[in-house]
């Protein structure tokens, strides 16, 4: 019979177990929840995007991670090129002018005006010395820049155009779990090794 000691070890371990298992599952849920909330807080799909490009220089950096928030399209402030005091926006290019990025672009708005029923944006990086190609329309704005944090994106932009994203994700998980199954099997090793231990001690006493 297992003693006390051994019961409360395996317990123990048990937990041990659960606790990386429950970890492992905040680590990857927890941070779609995150996103899930600024997506309904922020009222925008892409509430956090990763400056890609120059172009809007010194303003905004390559790797800068900004914050993004969904305003109506009325509201957006209007500027000029010269002045730079238009709102910055973040919009989906793709379709509208030809080699556009399958990134987000991050722009100022230079002029805006309102044709039938829908709003459309002229947009020029600060550090671009022409305005985009074609103006953009409010269904393609993800929405206005209102904050940021400097340079984090690198690791991000890093990853991603070394390949080594996906590849270091996987890694990550497997490690974790190599890590899970090594310590259940050391635990009922070492069960194993005590209870034959146990069984040859109580073999020598019936000898006695």
């Amino acid at each position: 019979m297992k003693s006390a000691t051994e019961k409360e070890k395996k317990k123990f371990l048990n937990k041990k177990v659960i606790f990386a298992i429950v970890m492992i599952s905040v680590a990857f849920f927890g941070s779609f929840l995150v996103y899930f909330i600024l997506q309904v807080a922020l009222n925008t799909e892409s509430p956090i995007v990763v400056v890609v490009s120059g172009s809007m220089e010194p303003t905004i950096h390559e790797g800068d991670l900004l914050f993004v928030k969904g305003t109506s399209p009325e509201d957006i402030k209007n500027g000029t090129a010269e002045d730079k005091d238009g709102d910055i926006i973040v919009f989906d290019a793709r379709g509208l002018w030809i080699g556009a990025p399958e990134e987000p672009i991050v722009h100022r708005v230079i002029d805006k005006f309102f044709v039938g029923d829908i709003w459309y944006f002229r947009t020029k990086g600060d550090a671009n010395s022409l305005p985009d190609a074609a103006p953009v329309p409010e269904s393609n704005v993800i929405g206005v820049v209102i904050g940021g944090i400097p340079y984090i994106g690198w690791v991000k932009i890093f990853l991603t155009r070394s390949g080594l994203l996906i590849p270091l994700l996987v890694i990550i998980s497997a490690l974790l779990i190599i890590s899970i199954i090594r310590d259940i099997m050391k635990g009922e090793e070492e069960d194993e090794v005590k209870d034959k231990k146990a069984d040859e001690e109580i073999s020598n006493e019936k000898r006695d």
